[in-house]
């Protein structure tokens, strides 16, 4: 089986006008894109912040869960944020994953428009089954930059509901499209 990292890119992002800025960290993707990574057997959750003060902010709320009182509260809590590795840049993610794997990523872009050049689920899906190191790429505010995304070897089809509306928050787009390329289902 396929080692999958997951990175949330913070910059350069786009936002509501299309205007290319950099995000801020929020507590709730930290936790929750944490444990649904840690459910879905990711290897390592980058957080790819170039904020120096982010990053910090993003540590002091781990250290809470993981060496605070959050620790003996809630140890699944601190198993999840086992996984999250705080960088600078995307090529940082990268370079850590290339030292750990001896092996080059393959990236997957996700956004919620459609690319002509699309994976659909099964067929990335029965991809990831094979052997091979994947780092899926999610983008912050309102997504990764369109020339980032052409620079992706494989972009997955946009998550499509039966109504028009298609803006869910990245921490919803994580947990469906990882339960869509790794769910075991009975």
């Amino acid at each position: 089986m396929a080692k999958i990292y997951v990175g949330l890119i913070h910059a350069p992002v786009y936002n509501k006008n299309h205007e290319i800025v950099t995000t801020s960290l929020t507590n709730l993707d930290l936790h929750d894109i944490a444990r649904a990574c840690t459910t879905y057997g990711v290897r390592g959750y980058y957080i790819v912040h170039p904020a120096k003060a982010q990053r910090d902010l993003a540590r002091r709320i781990m250290s809470f869960w993981q060496q605070g009182f959050g620790g003996t509260y809630n140890p699944d809590r601190r198993e999840a944020f086992d996984l999250v590795r705080l960088v600078s840049t995307l090529e940082e993610a990268l370079t850590d994953i290339r030292s750990e794997t001896a092996t080059e990523p393959l990236t997957i872009g996700t956004d919620a428009g459609y690319y002509p050049n699309a994976v659909h689920y099964a067929r990335m899906r029965a991809l990831l089954e094979g052997d091979g190191v994947y780092l899926l790429l999610f983008g912050t505010g309102w997504g990764l930059l369109q020339e980032d995304m052409k620079k992706m070897d494989y972009i997955l089809a946009p998550i499509c509901g039966p109504a028009e509306y298609n803006h869910l928050s990245v921490r919803s787009a994580v947990s469906i499209i990882l339960d869509r390329l790794r769910g075991v289902y009975s």
